[in-house]
């Protein structure tokens, strides 16, 4: 069955795209091109300045569009700074979510989440629940959202789920996410590419961390020496690798071998897929990212169903007992990647 938005994702990614719908796309690519560049212009020559707030602001974000392993990092680095004594905010746009993210929500005290992922977004979601002692904000406005944590609740450092395009924040170090086999893609702008900026943002960039999804990392090392000498940009590898899979009602693990359906509505699906290699995979079912689930998408799966954790915090509302989850485990050192 023919899908526009699958066949977009492929010529993203092609070495060599063609044909006519990679034509049109480079066509609109151009005045997108316009659009981003003069933004990113009037920011440089400093006609337009972000906005200063009392707080450390670490931003974590990519150049391309789809699924690098934002939220993860972001996790790590609020947790790093947690421990070390400092009060820490993250701030997340809350896309998918239900909230009206043109004002700033509080979703979490660091104690208490009060919005289920249905109204807060998956992404802001795992967050509370995965980085506990940690203030967690939405809102589509991040200098607002920034400024609320900083005067109202004190917080002395920020952290940015996907805000490197965000400019109108000023931030102390940018960190910037490339997945290592992935890579810039194809390296043409949107929508032609999966590029949401041109070389010019590169020289914003403080660090650029590689994401490896495999349990072989070899090849992420590789490519972060070749780009560290190619860019002059500092260069860091992470590690993404699944660690095992338990039930979301009850925590237990499922043993690997079991038969199981594979189910995702992520930005990358192929890559949570072969993270599963260790099951007997019978079927893959596919949603757009940030599909909230309805009871019919899974009532006619039988069997275990085996999914993501940011698609399980959406599925835990369901009456179903054969959903798990995938634990990954990440791994990186963010000593040395903010240098304190």
């Amino acid at each position: 069955m023919f899908n526009l938005k699958t066949e977009i994702t492929k010529l993203h990614y092609s070495s060599n795209p063609k044909g006519l719908i990679f034509e049109i796309l480079k066509f609109f690519s151009f005045f997108y091109g316009i659009g981003s560049g003069f933004k990113n212009f009037l920011y440089d020559k400093r006609i337009l300045r972000p906005k200063k707030v009392r707080a450390y602001v670490v931003s974590v974000g990519n150049m391309t569009t789809g699924g690098v392993g934002k939220t993860p990092v972001v996790s790590e680095i609020a947790k790093y700074l947690h421990n070390k004594g400092a009060k820490v905010g993250i701030i997340s746009r809350g896309y998918g979510g239900k909230l009206n993210n043109k004002k700033v929500n509080m979703i979490s005290d660091g104690i208490t989440v009060f919005y289920n992922a249905t109204d807060a977004g998956d992404e802001p979601y795992w967050l509370c629940v995965n980085t506990p002692g940690v203030y967690v904000f939405t809102s589509k406005n991040r200098y607002k959202a920034a400024k609320l944590a900083v005067e109202k609740f004190g917080i002395d450092y920020i952290v940015l789920d996907d805000g490197f395009q965000h400019r109108k924040l000023y931030r102390n170090f940018d960190l910037v996410l490339m997945d290592s086999v992935k890579g810039f893609g194809n390296e043409k702008l949107l929508p032609a590419g999966p590029l949401r900026e041109g070389a010019e943002a590169l020289e914003r960039i403080d660090k650029l961390l590689i994401v490896s999804k495999s349990t072989n990392h070899e090849n992420a090392h590789n490519v972060a020496k070749i780009l560290e000498e190619r860019l002059e940009i500092p260069t860091a590898v992470c590690y993404d690798e699944p660690d095992y899979v338990y039930n979301i009602k009850t925590g237990q693990q499922l043993m690997e071998g079991m038969d199981a359906t594979a189910m995702c509505a992520i930005g990358q699906p192929e890559q949570f897929y072969d993270f599963l290699k260790n099951f007997n995979i019978t079927k893959k079912v596919t949603f757009e990212d940030h599909h909230q689930y309805l009871p019919s998408d899974i009532i006619d799966i039988a069997g275990n169903i085996i999914t993501t954790e940011k698609d399980a915090v959406k599925l835990e509302k369901f009456d179903r007992n054969n959903v798990y989850a995938l634990k990954l485990k990440t791994t990186l050192d963010v000593e040395n990647i903010l240098g304190f």
